[in-house]
C-alpha cells in the first residue's frame, strides 16, 4: 500500500459526548475507506505552563496528562466497540485542538471532530474548533452533528464551481462506500444579470428559470456514473436560499457534503458562507472538502 492508500482517518477527541460520536462515526468512515484510525488529543496546557503531572503528595492516577490519557483511551475504545478489527491508534499532540488538527491534515485522508467541545459556549450551535479546522486543513473535514440516519441518501450541494466538482467527487465515492443514493441539489434565488450593469429583471418566467437551472445541474452532473458505474443519482434544482434549502435537504440525509468556497462568494475566504452556514443549522454529519493551497 502506498503512502496515499495509508494515509489514516484522524479524529480529534477532548472527552466531550460530541466527540465521542465523532469517534464513532470516525471508526466507521475508516472502515468504509480501509484506512486506519487515529485518536488525536491537542493538549494545550504544557503551552501555558501549567503543570500537567500530579503533585507530590497526590493520590496516583492524577494530573492534567493522566486525565488526556484517560480520555484518549475512551474514545479508542468507542472507535474499537465501533469496527471491530480496525487499526486503531491514539496519541497525545502538545498544543491547541484547532492548530493539532491542521497540522495532522497534510497527510490525513480525513479529519473528523465533533460539532462542539468541552470549551463551547452554550450559545454556539458549532464550536469554534470545527470551523477553523474546516477553514484551513489541507484536506476533507467531516463534522458530526445532527442525527445518524443510515437509510437516507447522501446530499450534495451543486453550483458548478471548483469546489462543487470536488465536493461531488467525494460525495460520490461516499455514496457508494455506504450503498446509498446521491442527491445532488442545486439552489437559486432569481436570474442573474447578463452583462456589466445589467439589472436583474422584475419579472420572469418561474418555470423557464427552473428548467434553466435543472439543465445547469445536469450539466455538473455529466459523466459521474460514467466514473462511479454502482452510483445511484438524482438532482434537484430548489429555488431558495443556498443554506436554508440545504440546512432542510439535510433533514433526510445521512451525510451534506459542501464544498468550502462556492460561486459567488468573496474571493479571499477561506471558508465560504454556505459551508459555515450548514456547519451552523445542518440535522445530518457535515464534510466539508476544500481545494488544495
Amino acid at each position: 500500500m502506498n503512502a496515499a492508500n495509508s494515509a489514516a482517518v484522524v479524529v480529534g477527541v477532548d472527552g466531550s459526548e460530541p466527540a465521542l460520536r465523532a469517534a464513532r462515526l470516525a471508526a466507521a468512515e475508516a472502515l468504509r475507506r480501509h484506512r486506519p484510525l487515529r485518536v488525536v488529543h491537542g493538549f494545550i496546557w504544557p503551552l501555558l505552563h501549567v503543570p500537567v503531572s500530579p503533585a507530590p503528595d497526590a493520590p496516583p492516577g492524577g494530573g492534567l496528562r493522566h486525565r488526556a490519557e484517560e480520555l484518549v483511551a475512551a474514545a479508542v475504545a468507542e472507535a474499537e466497540a465501533t469496527a471491530p478489527g480496525l487499526s486503531i491508534s491514539g496519541e497525545i499532540i502538545d498544543g491547541e485542538a484547532a492548530a493539532v488538527l491542521v497540522g495532522e491534515s497534510p497527510t490525513a485522508a480525513l479529519i473528523v471532530l465533533g460539532d462542539r467541545g468541552l470549551g463551547g459556549f452554550a450559545a454556539l450551535v458549532v464550536g469554534s474548533v470545527a470551523v477553523q479546522v474546516a477553514a484551513y486543513a489541507d484536506c476533507p473535514v467531516l463534522v458530526a452533528r445532527g442525527a445518524e440516519r443510515p437509510d437516507e441518501p447522501v446530499l450534495v450541494a451543486v453550483d458548478g464551481s471548483a469546489a462543487s466538482r470536488l465536493a461531488l467527487e467525494f460525495a460520490a465515492e461516499a455514496a457508494v462506500a455506504r450503498d446509498a443514493p446521491l442527491r445532488a441539489v442545486r439552489a437559486y434565488r432569481h436570474p442573474g444579470s447578463t452583462g456589466p450593469g445589467d439589472m436583474q429583471p422584475l419579472v420572469y418566467d418561474e418555470a423557464q428559470l427552473h428548467g434553466e437551472e435543472d439543465r445547469l445541474l445536469a450539466e455538473s452532473l455529466a459523466g459521474l456514473t460514467e466514473r462511479h458505474p454502482r452510483l445511484r443519482l438524482t438532482r434537484q434544482a430548489v429555488h431558495g436560499r443556498t443554506g436554508a434549502v440545504l440546512a432542510d435537504a439535510s433533514r433526510s440525509a445521512q451525510l451534506l457534503v459542501v464544498g468550502g468556497q462556492g460561486r459567488g462568494e468573496v474571493t479571499g475566504l477561506l471558508l465560504g458562507s454556505v459551508s459555515q452556514s450548514v456547519l451552523h443549522h445542518a440535522h445530518c454529519p457535515v464534510a466539508v472538502v476544500r481545494a488544495p493551497r
